[in-house]
């Protein structure tokens, strides 16, 4: 009996020849599973919860209001000439987008193991779609932010002109993406072979915001050079001064944003190189 030629329609799926180099086509290819993955994060975050999509709203509106009491009225560490509770929730909002999309894409290998290891789909569509899904949220908290805002000018006799600088408003949000994408995929690579830098990430990361003006402005720091270099060189404090700086006014820090840019690009090129090649292994490791 003659033995049949091989099936035509197997497809057999090596890794790329250059590991360092994504295949964009292929990524545009599954954006179905992409807007899935972005529906499913949204869904399922505050599923079987009692307030359900409140959360959205009352955990950056209650941490400001720690802030404001602590921080605002009791060390009086909030600037002048904005109230305290708009000064901190327009770092909160930035700040916890950022974090948020380093905690969830960091744990991408470990937490969908049992996924990544049974079907295949370019495994960058599990870190972008955290991102995607994190900027949903972080859209909804900064329409709280401008809610509050307008309702200090009506009700609260701060006079509130937006600044000409809000047309950047889309390039600074990108920017946060980019950052948190990029430190986000480094970690998840590492994590595959270094469990402990998972512990790491979330406590390093509250952390960092200490290292950055969510809640000390930078010119009260001024005078103390060694502080102001740290927040200098963190990437998210002329992303958090530019957000008050086109909502409330003040000078753009270009210089600041620039470096955050050739941060973003760094880390993000180093983060996915990493990435595509642990891709290769990560099925054996994990």
């Amino acid at each position: 009996m003659q033995q049949s030629s091989p099936a035509t329609w197997d497809t057999v799926i090596r890794p790329q020849e250059a590991w360092w180099k994504p295949d964009l086509r292929e990524f545009w290819h599954y954006r179905d599973l992409l807007k899935l993955l972005v529906l499913r994060d949204l869904t399922s975050q505050y599923k079987q919860t009692i307030l359900g999509p409140l959360w959205l709203v009352l955990q950056p509106l209650l941490t400001t209001l720690t802030y404001t009491v602590m921080f605002g009225i009791v060390a009086r560490l909030a600037p002048k000439g904005i109230p305290p509770m708009l000064f901190y929730l327009s770092g909160i909002v930035p700040w916890t987008c950022f974090a948020g999309v380093v905690n969830k894409t960091s744990k991408t290998f470990v937490t969908n193991a049992a996924v990544l290891t049974k079907v295949y789909f370019p495994r960058l569509i599990m870190p972008v779609s955290t991102t995607i899904s994190s900027l949903a949220t972080f859209l909804i908290q900064l329409g709280l932010l401008v809610v509050i805002i307008g309702l200090y000018a009506l009700f609260g006799g701060f006079h509130w002109t937006p600044s000409s600088n809000l047309i950047f408003l889309p390039a600074v949000i990108l920017l946060m993406a980019l950052l948190g994408l990029g430190a986000g995929i480094l970690v998840s690579a590492l994590t595959t072979k270094y469990r402990d830098l998972g512990f790491l990430v979330s406590f390093g990361v509250q952390l960092l915001m200490f290292a950055s003006p969510v809640i000390i402005p930078l010119e009260k720091v001024a005078q103390h050079a060694t502080m102001f270099t740290v927040l200098k060189l963190n990437p998210m404090t002329p992303v958090i001064t530019a957000t008050r700086a086109m909502f409330f006014g003040g000078e753009m820090d270009w210089h600041g944003l620039a470096y955050a840019t050739c941060f973003a690009v760094v880390l993000c090129t180093v983060g996915l190189g990493i990435f595509q090649r642990v891709e290769r292994s990560f099925a054996d490791v994990v």
